[in-house]
Order: C-alpha cells, then structure tokens, then sequence
C-alpha cells in the first residue's frame, strides 16, 4: 500500500507547553549571514540587476533568473546574489575553461561564487556528474545551488555529491503546471520533512530550499518549521511594487475580454505615491517554462509549456512584505520556545482533519 503524504494545510504547529519568552522581539528570525531564510526564485518577471536592491536591502536572498548569453553578472562573491545558468551553461563556464579559476587569481574583490544549475528535473545523473566533478574543481570557492527534485532519496545523493543547497519542489509553483500536465509531484510539506530527517545523518546535509508551492505566511513559517532552511518565493514576490514585472494600472475592462491599462514605472515615486494613495496596479507574472520565458531565454527549440502566464495585482511593497513575515514568524517561534530558526525546526507539529483546517481558514 502507497504511503499518504501531507502538506501544509494538513498540519499546525503545536505551542510549546511552556514559553520563557517574554517578547517577540527575543526571536532572531534571521540566519547566520544576517539574512532572512527567504531566496527569491529566479523568474523574470520578480527579480533584475534594476530591482535587486529591494530585495537585499530587506535581508532576503537574490536569485537572477537563467539568461540566454553569459556577462559579467554571472559570477559574484556577494553572499546572498545567485545567478543562475542551465546545465550547459554551467558547463561552459565552469567546467570547460579556467577562467574563474584565473579571475579567482587576478581579481581580488572575487573570491567566491554563488550559482544556481536551474534545470526542471534534478533527478537526472548528468546533475549528479557535474555537482561531484565542480565541488572537486572549486571546493568552498563554489557555493552550489541545484534542483529542482521532488523524491528524498535525491537529496541525500546530491548532498553527498557536495551540493550546498539543493532546491526541492516540483509542479507546487502558482505557475507550473508540472503535476497538473505529467501527474509528477511530492506533497511539499512531507517532502520537507523527510529531507530534514535524512540531512540529520549526513556529515555534511546540503541545505534544504523550499520551492513552490508557498502561498501565504502560514506555509513558509511550517516550511521552516519542518526543516526547510529557506523557502524560495515567486508569485508573492511579483506581488511586490518593486518586482520587474511589467506592470499597468487598473485593467480597462470591456464587453467579453480584459486588457492591461497603462504601463507605468512602478520605480518612480509618482507611482509609489499613487499606489501608497490607492490606485491598483496590476503585474505580468509568468512561469520560467512557458514559451515566452523560453524564448527570452534564448531556447533554440521552443518545448510544450508546462507554465502558465496571467496578470496579479499589487499588494504590498517589498519592505512592507518583509515587515509582516518578521512578526509572523517571529511570533510562532515566541509560541514555540524557539529562540532561533534551528530550535524551530525541532518544535511540534500534529495532523489536523479537513474540518479542524476549515475551521482556522479564513
């Protein structure tokens, strides 16, 4: 018999029975760099080289998105700046030339990469292959982002392979539509889980990045809960003003369609006044996979889409976002006894029926 697996609205956190914890504020939400446990993902309508700031400016990790030529972007010694690049790519730049080797000697202000091999199916042997042969290549020097994979078993092999972070969701995404198309998938909550519990057996477990699939503060603070050492986050995010999604004000509605009004700045402060004052904005959001995604990033062939591309309206702004996630989670671990993110791993959770779960949401 299959074993059933869980996610989020399966499950609550359960208050310890006794807090020493007089305020919030003695909860460090923060990790060891000083960051926040929150990557944004690497989608072209959240994160640029023009809005970045944003999001580092608020203690959250950045992932550029894969782009179709290699520049002088795609490396950095910034803790918390990623870039992405598809496994050739990664190959080309990595494993087939010295020159990050040679800038590594020439240039002093590099000393350290941050890279993302951001490939759908992270499954695959040949991910395997150049994890093991770039962390002989680079060791430390390279700090090595890969996925996605949706099995636990993957993520103690690319652990042991030497990857540090390892991104695990497949189909969850607002924007992928993976699990709806192939009927691939791994419940996220229980995927978490039973990653946290291989990587307590590992000498040295890659850290576990949550991807897709998050919806709302509740979901990221028990992805933490369970093990997660971040959560990667893409719709939320374009959700933001300052997200590099195309964004227009209020759709001009008409008989039988809806269609964008008009495109604004949503850097300028006439649109940060306005938005502050009420006008709705609106942002193009679209999944990495479908074909315009492709095509930006200069695909040779053009694949069926497994995403999907709409309009969301703004929320909030990116530092406002960021405020309410503090409290949140900062809360939950003072509930907890949790005084840091790895005491609030270990804090209990307990299965909830449908009906309890109806009864919470609101």
């Amino acid at each position: 018999m299959m074993n059933r697996k869980y996610d989020f609205d399966d499950i609550m956190i359960v208050p310890a029975e006794v807090s020493d914890i007089y305020s919030r504020s003695e909860c460090n939400v923060l990790d060891a760099n000083g960051m926040l446990p929150i990557m944004t993902a690497p989608m072209d309508t959240v994160i640029n080289i023009d809005n970045y700031d944003f999001f580092r400016n608020n203690d959250i990790y950045s992932v550029f998105p894969r782009i179709a030529k290699i520049s002088a972007y795609n490396y950095s010694n910034t803790i918390g700046l990623f870039n992405s690049y598809s496994l050739s790519q990664f190959n080309e730049l990595f494993m087939d030339s010295d020159y990050l080797l040679d800038l590594m000697k020439d240039d002093a202000h590099c000393r350290k990469f941050y890279a993302l091999i951001d490939i759908a199916n992270g499954h695959m042997d040949a991910l395997h292959s150049v994890v093991t042969d770039a962390k002989t290549k680079y060791g430390s020097r390279l700090w090595l982002m890969v996925g996605n994979v949706a099995n636990p078993e993957t993520y103690r092999r690319l652990s042991d392979a030497g990857a540090d972070g390892i991104r695990i969701g497949i189909g969850g995404g607002s924007a992928c539509l993976t699990s709806v198309q192939t009927g691939i998938g791994y419940p996220m909550a229980s995927l978490i889980s039973e990653c946290y519990e291989i990587s307590k057996d590992l000498d040295r477990p890659a850290k576990i990045i949550a991807d897709g699939g998050l919806k709302s503060y509740s979901d990221m603070i028990k992805a933490l809960s369970l093990g997660a050492d971040f959560c990667m986050v893409g719709s939320i995010f374009n959700k933001a003003l300052e997200s590099c999604g195309d964004t227009y004000k209020q759709n001009k509605k008409s008989e039988g369609w809806t269609e964008p009004g008009e495109q604004v700045d949503q850097y300028s402060v006439e649109t940060q006044n306005a938005f502050e004052y009420g006008t709705q904005f609106f942002k193009k959001f679209r999944g990495m996979s479908t074909k315009g995604a492709q095509k930006s990033l200069g695909a040779a062939v053009i694949k069926t889409s497994e995403g999907i591309t709409r309009m969301n309206q703004v929320e909030y702004t990116i530092g406002g976002w960021v405020e309410n996630f503090k409290h949140y989670l900062s809360s939950a671990m003072s509930y907890t006894n949790s005084h840091n993110l790895t005491e609030f791993k270990n804090s209990e959770k307990i299965f909830i029926t449908e009906k309890a779960f109806n009864r919470f949401s609101k």
